[in-house]
């Protein structure tokens, strides 16, 4: 009797939620990147802090329900790319910081063309409670997007290391690669959470 009674959770709408504040969370890197203030640092934090708490619910909520929408592996593991994406946009500015790295062309490239994978990221998975063919083909073109702009990510990572490489100072480039690899991480997840999405949609379409 106590499966009967156990509450039901809008998984769509917290997939949403979390999905628009890991994109807030690389956005606020988009705009340390541009103007590397204390206050600009605080907004990656809090909005990922914010992502890390809608996460956290979700989790929870799968705990304790017994129906949800789609296979919870997916739920849960959708949940997790997302959650990484916005994970290592804070990592990004915590290594800048911690290394004394300042800012350059490169980093700012991958972040906003992380920030565009995220809205399209968004827009997908906001798609996701409806249905028809509409749907199922617009979320399909997004997801097209999403893996080009993961591969342009992953295109401007290797042109990065190619010009770090050809520096002399070896401490300043073990440092910026590091950073360099916390948004090529983060394309990664991006690219598993459109794999997930993909899933889903030949799931429930």
């Amino acid at each position: 009797m106590f499966w009967i009674f156990k509450k039901r959770f809008d998984f769509y709408r917290m997939l949403v939620n979390q999905t628009r504040k890991s994109q807030e969370t690389l956005e606020a890197l988009n705009a340390y990147l541009e103007k590397p203030t204390k206050d600009a640092r605080n907004k990656v934090d809090f909005a990922e802090k914010e992502a890390d708490r809608i996460r956290g619910n979700l989790v929870m909520a799968l705990n304790a329900s017994f129906v949800t929408p789609f296979d919870r592996e997916d739920i849960n593991g959708l949940s997790r790319a997302i959650d990484d994406m916005a994970d290592y946009a804070k990592s990004t500015v915590q290594e800048m910081e911690i290394f004394e790295v300042a800012p350059d062309a490169h980093l700012r490239e991958m972040a906003q063309a992380m920030e565009l994978g995220a809205r399209m990221t968004l827009e997908a998975v906001s798609l996701l409670s409806g249905d028809g063919p509409s749907r199922n083909e617009r979320v399909g073109e997004l997801l097209v997007k999403i893996k080009k702009t993961e591969n342009y990510i992953e295109k401007k990572y290797r042109q990065a290391l190619k010009d770090l490489f050809s520096a002399s100072d070896i401490i300043l480039i073990l440092k910026t690669r590091e950073i360099y690899r916390h948004l090529s991480n983060a394309a990664d997840r991006m690219d598993e959470a459109a794999n997930i999405l993909g899933d889903i949609l030949m799931k429930t379409g």
